[in-house]
C-alpha cells in the first residue's frame, strides 16, 4: 500500500478482488481503529474506485483485465 498524503493507494491484481470486479473496504491491511462500515468498490469499470469513507484509492495494476466468471 503506497501512500499519498493522508490518502493510501491500493494496487490490486485481478485475482486479488473479492468479486467480480469489486473489492471492499476497509480492507484485511488497514488498523483496526481505522473501521468504517463495510463498502463494496467496483475497480472493473474505470479501473479504479474510491472509498467514501476513508479516501483510499483501489486500482488494478497497470496490465490487469478482469474478466468474468
Amino acid at each position: 500500500m503506497a501512500t499519498d498524503g493522508s490518502r493510501a493507494t491500493v494496487e490490486l491484481s485481478a485475482a486479488e478482488l473479492q468479486g467480480p470486479g469489486v473489492v471492499f473496504c476497509p480492507n484485511p491491511k488497514m488498523p483496526l481503529w481505522s473501521n468504517h462500515p463495510r463498502v463494496f468498490i467496483d475497480v472493473a469499470t474505470a479501473g479504479v474506485g474510491k472509498c467514501p469513507y476513508c479516501g483510499t484509492e483501489y486500482r488494478l495494476k497497470p496490465g490487469e483485465k478482469v474478466h468474468a466468471h
